[in-house]
């Protein structure tokens, strides 16, 4: 098996693990190892405005939906994270891609343990 399909069956199994979780939290979530490995529920899609938490699946670049001001701090709650096994709570701004509006959120980012490996689930609450 190679890294990709191994971490294909990585996400398979956390998205399994975390069902209960990603459909019932009132939250929007996300959960991920990489750009191309990630998942989302439908509360994350519906709060970004995709059409769909495979729409935001597939796209390259998951970090463009944050305002670019943002994105460092993002990118220092997600290496504290998967790092430092440290979590965190931050504000985002957001951008819808469908409306073009900003969504103002509170993010927390913690790290997660599946199958000898380290993903970063982040929860989002509207503010």
């Amino acid at each position: 098996m190679d890294e990709q399909q191994h971490h294909e069956e990585l996400l398979k199994g956390i998205t399994e693990q975390m069902k209960p979780v990603l459909e019932k939290s009132e939250q929007a979530i996300y959960i991920y190892l990489d750009d191309n490995h990630k998942v989302c529920n439908k509360k994350f899609a519906d709060l970004l405005g995709y059409k769909s938490p495979k729409e935001w699946e597939d796209a390259e670049a998951p970090l463009s939906d944050i305002v670019e001001e943002d994105q460092q701090s993002v990118i220092n709650a997600y290496m504290n994270a998967s790092e430092k096994m440290v979590a965190s709570a931050i504000e985002v701004r957001a951008k819808n891609v469908e409306t073009g509006k900003i969504v103002k959120a509170r993010m927390i980012i913690a790290p997660v343990g599946h199958a000898g490996h380290v993903f970063t689930a982040h929860f989002l609450s509207k503010i």
